[in-house]
C-alpha cells in the first residue's frame, strides 16, 4: 500500500478532488473520496481498461445517462430495522432504479451498435440486479414531487373525494359571510383564510360577538380577529377526522412499499455499489477528456517513459512539458541546477502520474507513454520543519529519509528533493552521495534534485545512472523549466552577474578563485547544452519532414485504393453489360425457334429438324464475339475494295442494301429495298453475302429473312428513317407470309402515325389497318392486315 505521507506530499488528494468534480452523484463522490493507488497489477489493469471504456463511450455518444441516481442504501438500512420510508425517500428509491435501468439499456444499445468494445461495462450491467417491479409498484403510488398518489389505493380515493366535498361546503358557507351584506363593515378583508388548520375569517375586533365562534388568532395590531363560527365548527370537525382517516391510509401504503424495500435490501446495496463505480469511472473519463489525458500502459518492469508530460495540476496553458523516460539502462536520474528552475515540478509530475495511473486515473500525457507499477512510493519533498518537535529542515529530511531507507525495495520509487541539504555544503554532498549510492544500488528507481556541485559528475563514473538538469535562458535570466536528460546543471552566476550589470574585474576575478577544473567542468557543460540544442533541431526538422512523408504516402495509398476501386467497378460493370447482351441474344434465338415450332404446329406443315437447328446456329453466330477479334474482323472487312453487287450496310440508316452502280468518286447507287439512294461510300460497311438458303416448305418460312417479328417499334425514330424502315418491314412481311403485323409507332403529336397510315393506305399488299384495342395498345399501335 501507498505511504500516506507520500500521498499528501505529491498532493494526490488534490487529484482526486478535481476527478471527483466530475461526478454526477453523490454516491459517485463517495467512491472517489475513498480512492487510493493499487499495488496490485491485474487491478489496476482493470481500472485503466474501464477508465479507457468510459473515454472511447464519450467519445462515441457525447455523454452516458447517470441522472436521477441517489444513494438510497440509508433508506434500505432503515427498511431492515423496522423504519417507515418517507414519499421523498421511496421516490429516490424509484428514481435510482429507473436510471440503473436506463443506463443497463443504453449499456445494450452501445454494445449493439458495435462501435466500440465494452465488456468491463458489460459485466457491470449483468451484475446490475432488476428491480423494475418495485420501481412500478412505488411510482403508482408516489409522484415525482414525493406526493402519495389518490390512485394508491381505492380507499385513499373515496376518503380524498369525501375530503374535497367538505372542504367545499365549509368554503360555501364561509364565502356566504364573506359575500354578506355587512361584510365590508365587519370583515377586515372579504377572504377565507386558515389558521391551526381550520377554516376562517378575518373579523374587526369589534365585531367579534356577530359571529360567535371561536378565535383561534388576531393580527400583530389586535384590530382583526381569525373565528371560525360557530355554523362551520362541525364542518370543520369533519374535516379534520376526514385528515386523520387519509394520513392513516397514507402511512399504511407507506408501510407496505416499506416492506417491498426491506425484501429488496441486498440487492439495493449492490445496485448503488455497481453504480457508484461506474460513475466513478465516468468521471476518470470525462476528467481525461476536459484535461487532455490519455491512458498509458503499465508493466511491472519498472521503466517508466512520460511522452510531452506536465504536471497534473498546472494548468496546459502555462505548463511546460517534458518527456521522460528511465527504468531499463538507466534507474537514477539526478537533476542538478539552480533553485526556481522546475526541478521540483519535475519530481512531482513523475510521482504524480505514477499514483494516477494505479488508481486507474488517466495521466497528461501523450499517447506511446508507458508507467511502471510499483508497491511502494516514498517523497521527500519541500521544506518539513518541525517546529513541535524541535527540528530543523535538515533534521526533518533525515528522519523522512532514514524512514525511507529502512521501507523501501527494488520495486519501490523513491523521489528526493533537494538531497542533502540544510547542512555544511561538503558534508551535505558526501551524505547525498552515499544515500543515492545506497539505495541505487538495490535496484530501485530513484529521481533525485540537488543544488550541489559535487553531484554533476555523478552519473559519470556509475553505471544505471544518468546526470539532467534544468535549462535557463541567459538572455532573459529565467528558467525555461525543460528537463535535459543527460545535461548536468551548470552554474550561471557569472553569466547573470555580467547582464546585470557587475563590473568584468571583479568578475575576472571571482573567476581566478573558482579554479581550474571548475572552469573545465562549466565549459564541458556549456558544450553539452551547444550540442542538445543541434540536435534538437535537427530532429525537430527531421520529425516535420516525416510527417510531411507520412501525409503523402497516405494521400498516394487512398489514391492507390480509389484507382483500385474503380477499376474493379469497371471491370464489373463491362462483365454485366457482356453478360446482358449475350443472354438477350440468345434469349431472341429462342423465341425465334419457339415461332417456327408453333408455326409448324399451327399450320400441320413439316419444318424439318436440321433446318431448326440450322436456323439457331445463323443467329448464335450474331451473339458478341470477343472485342479484340471483333475489331480485327471489321477492319479486314474494311480493307476490301467495294464493288457493284456487293451487299452493304448503310450505317446513318442501319439498313442493308446493295451497290448498283459507282456514280462518283466517292458515291454509289445502292438498291435498298424498293428504294434507290444515293450513299457516300464513307456511309457504307461490307457485309458478307449470306449462302443461298434451301427453300423451305412451309409458307410460314418461305422468305429469305426467317427471323422477322410479327412487330415493328418506330417510337423514337426520326420520320425519314421511320418511313424507310416501314417500307422494308412491309416487304420481310409479305415475304415471310404474315398474315398480320402490328406498327408500333407511339401517340406523341400523330405526325408518325398520320405518315405511316398514309403509306398503308397506297400499299398494294395492304388489306387493311386500324388502330390496336385496349389490351393491344390503343392509338400508339396500328395493327395491319396483309393479303
Amino acid at each position: 500500500m501507498i505511504a500516506q505521507r507520500a500521498l499528501r506530499t505529491l498532493e494526490y488528494y488534490k487529484i482526486i478532488d478535481e476527478v471527483a468534480k466530475y461526478c454526477t452523484s453523490s454516491i459517485g463522490k463517495s467512491h472517489m473520496d475513498k480512492l487510493v493507488p493499487s499495488v496490485d497489477f491485474a487491478v489496476v489493469t482493470k481500472l485503466l481498461e474501464e477508465m479507457d471504456e468510459g473515454l472511447n463511450v464519450l467519445r462515441l455518444r457525447g455523454n452516458v445517462p447517470m441522472g436521477g441516481i441517489t444513494d438510497i442504501r440509508p433508506h434500505a438500512k432503515r427498511a431492515q430495522i423496522g423504519g417507515m420510508l418517507s414519499p421523498v425517500e421511496l421516490m429516490e428509491t424509484a428514481s435510482t432504479i429507473r436510471a440503473s435501468r436506463i443506463l443497463r439499456q443504453f449499456l445494450e444499445d452501445v454494445d449493439a451498435s458495435e462501435d466500440v468494445q465494452i465488456p468491463h461495462f458489460l459485466e457491470k450491467k449483468e451484475a446490475l440486479p432488476i428491480l423494475t417491479a418495485l420501481e412500478h409498484e412505488i411510482n403508482d403510488c408516489i409522484d415525482e414531487n414525493g406526493t402519495v398518489l389518490d390512485s394508491a389505493s381505492s380507499t385513499l380515493r373515496s376518503i380524498r373525494q369525501q375530503l374535497r366535498q367538505q372542504i367545499s361546503r365549509v368554503r360555501e358557507k364561509l364565502d356566504s359571510y364573506t359575500r354578506g351584506a355587512n361584510a365590508s363593515k365587519m370583515l377586515s378583508d372579504t377572504i377565507i383564510t386558515i389558521r391551526n388548520d381550520r377554516y376562517v375569517i378575518p373579523v374587526k375586533s369589534e365585531y367579534r360577538s356577530h359571529y360567535g365562534g371561536i378565535i383561534h388568532d388576531q393580527s400583530s395590531s389586535g384590530q382583526t380577529l381569525f373565528i371560525e363560527p360557530s355554523a362551520v365548527v362541525q364542518l370543520n370537525n369533519d374535516i379534520r377526522e376526514f385528515k386523520v382517516k387519509e394520513q392513516e391510509e397514507i402511512d399504511r401504503i407507506l408501510i407496505m412499499l416499506t416492506a417491498e424495500v426491506e425484501i429488496v435490501a441486498h440487492d439495493i446495496f449492490l445496485l448503488v455499489n455497481i453504480l457508484g463505480e461506474m460513475d466513478v469511472i465516468l468521471a476518470k473519463a470525462r476528467y481525461g477528456q476536459v484535461e487532455k489525458c490519455t491512458m498509458p500502459s503499465i508493466n511491472e518492469h519498472g521503466y517508466i517513459r512520460l511522452v510531452k508530460a506536465r504536471h497534473p495540476l498546472i494548468s496546459p496553458e502555462d505548463a511546460v512539458t517534458n518527456t521522460i523516460e528511465f527504468g531499463k539502462d538507466i534507474t537514477s536520474i539526478v537533476i542538478t541546477g539552480p533553485n526556481t528552475g522546475g526541478k521540483t515540478v519535475t519530481l512531482k509530475t513523475v510521482g504524480l502520474c505514477t499514483l494516477m495511473a494505479q488508481s486507474g486515473i488517466p495521466i497528461p500525457v501523450l499517447d506511446g507513454s508507458e508507467v511502471a507499477m510499483f508497491e511502494s512510493v516514498f517523497a521527500d519533498i519541500g521544506d518539513e520543519q518541525s517546529i513541535e518537535q524541535s527540528l530543523s529542515t535538515f533534521s526533518s529530511h533525515m528522519v523522512n529519509i532514514v524512514d525511507i531507507l529502512k521501507r523501501y525495495n527494488d520495486r519501490s520509487l523513491i523521489l528526493f528533493d533537494e538531497l542533502g541539504a540544510g547542512t555544511d555544503p561538503q558534508e551535505g554532498a558526501a551524505l547525498a552521495i552515499s544515500i543515492l549510492d545506497a539505495v541505487h544500488g538495490t535496484g530501485a528507481r530513484v529521481m533525485a534534485t540537488t543544488h550541489y556541485p559535487e553531484l554533476k559528475a555523478y552519473g559519470y563514473n556509475r553505471p544505471g545512472v544518468v546526470n539532467a538538469s534544468v535549462e535557463f535562458d541567459i538572455e532573459t535570466l529565467s528558467p525555461t523549466y525543460k528537463l535535459l536528460i543527460g545535461v548536468p546543471g551548470r552554474s550561471n552566476a557569472f553569466e547573470i552577474s555580467e547582464r546585470l550589470g557587475l563590473p568584468n574585474s571583479i568578475i575576472s576575478q571571482a573567476q581566478s578563485y573558482t579554479g581550474t577544473d571548475r572552469g573545465e567542468v562549466n565549459s564541458m557543460i556549456a558544450s553539452l547544452e551547444d550540442s542538445r540544442r543541434k540536435a534538437e533541431k535537427e530532429a525537430e526538422e527531421t520529425e516535420v519532414q516525416l510527417a510531411e512523408a507520412r501525409l503523402v504516402k497516405e494521400d498516394l495509398d487512398k489514391k492507390l485504393a480509389q484507382l483500385e476501386l474503380k477499376q474493379e467497378q469497371l471491370e464489373q460493370k463491362a462483365k454485366e453489360k457482356a453478360k446482358k447482351i449475350v443472354d438477350d441474344a440468345r434469349r431472341e434465338a429462342d423465341e425465334v425457334i419457339s415461332e417456327l415450332r408453333k408455326m409448324q404446329a399451327n399450320t400441320h406443315l413439316l419444318v424439318k429438324e436440321h433446318e431448326l437447328i440450322d436456323a439457331k446456329k445463323r443467329l448464335e453466330a450474331a451473339l458478341p464475339m470477343n472485342p479484340v477479334l471483333k475489331k480485327q474482323k471489321k477492319l479486314n472487312e474494311l480493307s476490301k475494295e467495294l464493288k457493284s453487287g456487293d451487299e452493304v450496310k448503310v450505317l446513318s440508316f442501319g439498313q442493308k442494301g446493295t451497290l448498283l452502280d459507282k456514280l462518283a468518286k466517292s458515291v454509289w447507287s445502292v438498291q435498298i429495298g424498293m428504294i434507290k439512294m444515293k450513299i457516300d461510300e464513307a456511309d457504307l460497311e461490307y457485309t458478307k453475302p449470306e449462302k443461298q438458303k434451301q427453300t423451305v416448305s412451309v409458307n410460314a418460312v418461305r422468305g429469305r429473312d426467317t427471323h422477322v417479328k410479327l412487330e415493328l417499334d418506330l417510337r423514337g425514330e426520326r420520320y425519314e428513317d421511320a418511313i424507310i424502315r416501314t417500307e422494308k418491314y412491309l416487304d420481310d412481311a409479305i415475304l415471310a407470309n404474315f398474315p398480320r403485323i402490328s406498327i408500333i409507332h407511339g401517340k406523341g403529336t400523330g405526325v408518325l402515325r398520320q405518315a405511316i397510315q398514309q403509306l398503308l393506305k397506297s400499299h398494294s399488299r395492304v388489306k387493311s389497318y386500324r388502330f390496336g384495342e385496349g389490351g393491344e395498345g390503343g392509338h400508339g399501335v396500328t395493327i395491319v392486315e396483309l393479303k
